[in-house]
């Protein structure tokens, strides 16, 4: 299943919204990545290890589940969570990555591949229809607790 959306973070014409920097965005996206509890309150536990200039990988833990993650950053513009095949679980993959199409506005598109080929993804298409929309509610769910997190000043805090 390859399934990509887009969350509208800026909107100029609606007073309601209160705007985000692309620095707190920036940050917040990254902060989902090196602290993911704060997003995914069913994980048990996250361990970073192997930190380079250009990402770090992670270890979590699901109840007796173990998922070991690359998380690739691209600065200031796309965090790539890379999932090698292990254990039972399919090679996949979610891009999200920070969109500007105008000066005052800002979007994230979040990309979804699960590494499944067509004729899987056929077979599975009621149950992938559910996958979306739960990972599509979750992407919604990361970026109302992003504006909380920005709301506290604690997105800013990460700039200084």
């Amino acid at each position: 299943m390859k399934f990509e959306h887009l969350i509208e973070i800026n909107d100029p014409l609606n007073p309601l919204i209160d705007p985000l920097s692309h620095e707190q965005l920036w940050h917040g996206l990254v902060l989902r990545a090196e602290s993911p509890k704060l997003f995914v309150p069913h994980l048990d536990e996250c361990r970073i290890d192997q930190r380079s200039r250009i990402g770090f990988r992670r270890r979590l833990r699901y109840g007796q589940l173990v998922i070991e993650d690359r998380v690739v950053l691209l600065p200031q513009h796309q965090v790539r969570y890379e999932v090698a095949e292990q254990a039972g679980i399919n090679a996949s993959s979610l891009v999200m990555t920070i969109e500007t199409p105008t000066a005052d506005t800002l979007w994230v598109r979040f990309q979804y591949d699960d590494g499944h080929d067509l004729a899987t993804d056929q077979a599975n298409a009621m149950y992938d229809d559910f996958r979306r929309s739960a990972y599509q509610e979750s992407d919604i769910d990361t970026i109302r607790v992003l504006r909380e997190l920005a709301e506290q000043g604690r997105l800013d805090a990460l700039l200084n």
